[in-house]
């Protein structure tokens, strides 16, 4: 049993940290995201070799990949059909690889930042149930990119500022079941809600520095922010519950099929921490 117990709305978990056991040879850089495969394992994305380290549920290392591709790990997203994608954000580029490490695609160009254009220090990448896929390009740009299934682009909006549809780093993306896209706009405090096609809908306000967005199989809203909290949220964006369950806020979050969910802590933990469900 942990020795910390917190709550969220009127479930309570058991935390788990450190969570997954590295073999002798891994040690931790900066442990950027965290996110979940079909089968339960659990992807953790650092920056450090290997970037990519997979644990089964119970936390057992089985294998790692990635060495001398990836210059700077920032977001990960995994598909319904295990779609591996990650962010560079120093390489400016989103790839796409199998659970196995193999790329599969690439967008973007290493050498060639673009001006509110793909890409310019991305943050995050998400995969809408159609097959598009949606870039926060949120470091040097102040935008979000729709790309076709096939790596076309689609669509760019957003700019510089902290008006409805304006951006002051977009750190974090998520398409819904519902059809919208969520945006952390992380230095203006908020959540915005979009169509998939860019249309404003809303802001969600009372989130200090919004970090990540986890969308679950209930359509329940993850938000981690630099509190630290973790916040859920009702798909109306009304709150559920929050809880302190990292020491320094988590960079990245995720869930299983089981209801768990997983916290990436950055520095100075460098962690993944686990919350149990107890309820």
């Amino acid at each position: 049993m942990s020795d910390l117990v917190v709550l969220l709305g009127d479930r309570r978990y058991a935390v788990v940290r450190p969570w997954g056991v590295l073999p002798a040879h891994i040690e931790y850089g900066v442990v950027s995201h965290v996110a979940v495969d079909s089968h339960d394992n659990v992807y953790v994305f650092q920056r450090g070799e290997p970037p990519v380290v997979v644990f089964d549920p119970t936390g057992g290392y089985l294998r790692s990949w990635g060495n001398g591709l990836i210059a700077d790990p920032h977001g990960i997203f995994i598909t319904p059909d295990d779609l591996v994608l990650l962010i560079d954000r120093d390489g400016h580029q989103v790839m796409g690889f199998d659970i196995s490490g193999n790329v599969r695609f690439t967008l973007g160009d290493r050498e060639h930042p673009q001006l509110q254009a793909p890409f310019n220090h991305p943050a995050d990448v998400a995969v809408a149930p159609n097959g598009d896929i949606y870039v926060a390009d949120g470091y040097a740009n102040s935008a979000v990119h729709r790309f076709s299934g096939d790596g076309g682009l689609k669509q760019t909006w957003g700019k510089q500022g902290d008006g409805p549809g304006e951006f002051t780093t977009p750190h974090a993306v998520w398409v819904d079941s519902e059809g919208r896209v969520l945006v952390a706009d992380r230095e203006n405090n908020r959540i915005q809600v979009f169509t998939v096609d860019g249309d404003y809908l809303n802001s969600w306000g009372d989130h200090y520095h919004p970090m990540d967005i986890y969308v679950d199989a209930d359509g329940l809203i993850y938000v981690t922010d630099q509190i630290p909290r973790l916040s859920v949220l009702a798909s109306d964006g009304r709150l559920i519950g929050r809880c302190r369950p990292v020491l320094y806020g988590a960079h990245g979050v995720w869930g299983d099929s089981r209801g768990n969910l997983y916290l990436a802590e950055a520095s100075p933990m460098n962690r993944i921490s686990r919350l149990e469900p107890l309820d």
